[in-house]
């Protein structure tokens, strides 16, 4: 269940948002706007935003520019999640992570199954976590991006939901790295 503790003060994040894609342009990118809006409608920040095509190492090279980007403290994909050839964002996020999230994906099915039935079986979604930044894979149409935003990212995003949160362990994600 997810509990909002009004006695503490709402911690804005930094998100990157990509869209992954061989045939969208920025006029046509729904699920993109979707997620753009629901972002700054929680109160976060949306830091960047790209599109790039269904190739791997694209995708990779975009996350890593985030991940060193002190600047941005998450970075969620839509698209190419799919059982398709041209299907590598979830291969992509995984060449970056150094922690991966496994529940993400499976709360991810479990929205889904609510919404689509058996047809979730077919999404990779996928979180993780590489350099201090969150990471996420969500598929391309706009409303598994509501589904994902509206039932767990809204929540695991914002510093007061209770009993735990992305936002409070956001500082330490990174403290292997501090320690001498």
């Amino acid at each position: 269940m997810s509990r909002i503790d009004e006695s503490k003060d709402f911690i804005p994040v930094r998100i990157a948002l990509l869209t992954v894609s061989d045939s969208r342009d920025a006029s046509e990118d729904r699920s993109g706007d979707t997620l753009a809006q629901r972002i700054e409608d929680a109160g976060h920040t949306l830091a960047d935003r790209m599109i790039v095509r269904d190739e791997r190492d694209q995708i990779a090279e975009q996350l890593r520019e985030w991940i060193e980007n002190p600047e941005v403290d998450v970075v969620i994909s839509t698209g190419g999640t799919g059982l398709t050839g041209r299907d590598v964002t979830v291969e992509a996020h995984r060449d970056v992570y150094e922690k991966e999230i496994d529940a993400f994906g499976t709360v991810f099915t479990m929205v889904s199954m609510q919404k689509i039935g058996t047809s979730a079986v077919q999404s990779r979604a996928t979180g993780g976590v590489a350099g201090g930044t969150y990471l996420f894979a969500l598929p391309g149409s706009p409303g598994a991006c509501k589904d994902a935003w509206d039932e767990i990212l809204k929540w695991q995003l914002d510093y007061r939901h209770r009993p735990c949160n992305f936002v409070e362990i956001l500082p330490r994600l990174d403290e292997h790295q501090r320690r001498k």
